[in-house]
């Protein structure tokens, strides 16, 4: 099959792989220990291997777990924030989605965990900046990184400088190396590896406290090796990772529970019904107290709307755990200015669930400073470029891109047209995984784009200078047959929609796989068809061309579109005479963090330094 593809296809992801003594690129290596994702599916099934398995290799690399005792953990679970010391549970989860903090840990689940990407990374973030304000020295330990792999480990808000980066990877890579044992694997997994790295990066620069975000799940993620948090959370739960995380709510919330440790306080925010239920049973299975988030409007009572640094409404529900967690951990720590408790009836909606309720309080100075100061890239992001205006969300999950809709029609749809001319809205779409990308992107249709634009994560289609975003586990073949099923999806989408529509042919099939036939320095893959192709739909080979055909060269960061090659799509033409006349073109970025991360990476050169 191979040989039936071009060369740019079958030989993009292999420049550029060789260690050369580069940190990152040695790091790159260990992705083809074992996909983490697979790793998980077969080592879910014992979690008492998953704790001996992580602590070999813990113990190789230096450090016991009862050093991770003094870290102060923050742990945190969720659907996809500094705070002092977090403290872990057992189990090696996939690399998109595990956040570990040193110092203080304070574990938290859900599908998004307390800062896991999606909802749960958000709440991380919020967490760590109220603790900044705090004055304390916080770790932050998340994933995916969206531009460079030393955004994973955080400390005051910031990624570790290479040199920091580098001190500690060779630290733990030669000690691992020195210990290789014939009977056990030699080195760990990309996900463990970097998850070891982060608590001895937290550990020797002396944090106060740390925010570990889940990786996937919470049982059987490795950042579960923390044994002692402080506190723990679990952010909205949704439908994530169904291979491993099961196929309903309640398994999920199973799985999310994990993390709870004896006589450690755990909270939630507001769940369905049974999915709440199991989570107050694994509390009890595990002796952990677990509590209910009141809503931010209990904060808000008597006093001005709070002002959050990451917009959309369902950050709300993030911004509530934070407060919780960031109080819990500095009165567990005996800090003084927590804010007084205050009595606020519930709302009807909290009445009756089986989960206490945990009081709300008066906010602090510092932390209505943190909830306004929080950053986390790619979440609800805005980038104003001249005509165009880019809106970056890594949403992921049908939960997330709802929210994600809502904002986006919020900040986007609802303003008013140009005056003096037309707009143009744009979707840029991926997805990875298991994810069912016809439920998500039947979620993005009511936002009437003009085009939608699909392309692979990769930002150029030779990889061999983006070391960070290299990824073992994805072959550029297959990312591009799933972009053109996207592209019939999509299509279909609006056919069913308005009930008549153009009609996209299946492309080809050759030895069970769509064949794109581009030429070298087209911008688009334009599968061969008897028929027109539907004209709002178009697949490039990746982003750099994906996002110089939507700006038409009118954002300032990127150049100009090539000349089409060999296949010219009619869209491509038209399309671009539409861009180049509105007024306002308006595009979302969303579907996959490693997406947006690559967008942004364009977009923000300064992001790369």
């Amino acid at each position: 099959m191979a040989e039936m593809l071009p060369a740019w296809v079958t030989n993009g992801t292999a420049e550029g792989t060789e260690p050369d003594g580069d940190a990152i690129r040695m790091l790159n290596t260990l992705q083809t220990n074992a996909s983490y994702l697979e790793q998980v599916k077969r080592e879910r099934g014992d979690p008492q291997a998953q704790l001996e398995a992580m602590q070999g290799f813990l113990e190789r690399s230096g450090l016991k777990v009862e050093d991770l005792d003094r870290l102060n953990i923050i742990h945190v679970t969720g659907t996809k924030g500094k705070v002092r010391r977090v403290g872990g549970a057992v189990g090696d989860w996939g690399t998109e989605e595990t956040t570990a903090v040193c110092g203080s840990v304070c574990p938290c689940s859900g599908t998004g965990g307390l800062t896991q990407l999606s909802p749960q990374g958000s709440a991380c973030a919020f967490t760590e900046c109220i603790l900044r304000n705090y004055g304390l020295k916080t770790g932050f330990y998340s994933s995916p990184h969206l531009v460079q792999v030393r955004e994973r480990i955080r400390i005051n808000g910031q990624p570790i400088s290479k040199d920091l980066f580098n001190k500690y990877f060779w630290l733990v890579y030669n000690r691992l190396e020195e210990t290789k044992d014939p009977a056990h694997s030699s080195m760990p997994a990309y996900f463990r590896f970097l998850t070891i790295m982060a608590f001895h990066v937290f550990l020797q620069e002396k944090v106060d406290l740390a925010v570990v975000e889940v990786g996937i799940g919470g049982t059987y993620d490795c950042t579960n090796i923390v044994r002692a948090p402080v506190v723990c959370g679990v952010s909205s739960l949704g439908i994530d990772h169904t291979s491993i995380l099961g196929d309903t709510m309640e398994k999920i919330a199973w799985q999310k529970g994990g993390i709870f440790k004896p006589g450690v306080p755990a909270f939630t925010v507001v769940q369905p019904e049974r999915p709440l239920e199991v989570l107050r049973e694994r509390a009890q299975e595990r002796k952990c107290s677990l509590y209910l988030c009141p809503e931010l409007d209990d904060f808000e009572e008597g006093c001005q709307a709070l002002e959050l640094g990451l917009a959309g409404a369902h950050q709300r529900s993030n911004a509530a755990l934070a407060l919780q967690l960031a109080r819990t951990w500095l009165q567990r720590r005996g800090c003084q200015g927590l804010g007084e408790l205050k009595e606020v009836p519930p709302s009807s909606e909290l009445l009756g669930r089986p989960v206490p309720l945990a009081p709300a309080f008066r906010l602090t100075d510092a932390m209505i400073q943190g909830l306004r100061d929080t950053e986390w890239l790619g979440r609800t992001q805005v980038l104003s470029h001249g005509p165009v205006t880019w809106y970056l969300d890594g949403a992921h999950t049908t939960s997330s891109i709802q929210a994600c809709v809502r904002w986006f029609r919020q900040a986007a749809l609802n303003q008013d047209k140009p005056h003096d001319g037309s707009e143009v809205r744009v979707l840029l779409f991926n997805a990875t995984g298991d994810r069912d990308t016809a439920a998500l992107l039947k979620l993005l249709v009511p936002c009437h784009f003009d085009y939608a634009v699909f392309c692979p994560n990769f930002t150029e289609v030779s990889l061999a200078n983006n070391a960070d975003q290299q990824n073992f586990n994805v072959t550029l073949e297959n990312a591009l047959t799933r972009c053109l099923e996207n592209q019939q999806t999509w299509t279909r989408l609006l056919e069913e929609k308005v009930g008549q529509g153009p009609w996209l042919p299946s492309p080809p099939r050759v030895g069970g796989l769509l064949q794109p036939t581009p030429a070298r320095g087209s911008l688009l893959l334009v599968p061969p068809a008897p028929r027109p192709l539907n004209s709002s739909a178009l697949v490039f080979p990746c982003l750099a061309q994906a996002l110089r055909w939507v700006a038409q060269g009118r954002d300032p960061h990127l150049a100009a579109p090539v000349a089409s090659g060999a296949h010219p799509h009619p869209a491509a033409s038209s399309g671009a005479v539409l861009l180049r006349e509105a007024a306002a073109v308006r595009v979302l970025v969303t579907g996959s963090l490693h997406l947006v991360g690559g967008a942004l990476r364009l977009l923000v050169p300064a992001l790369s330094q």
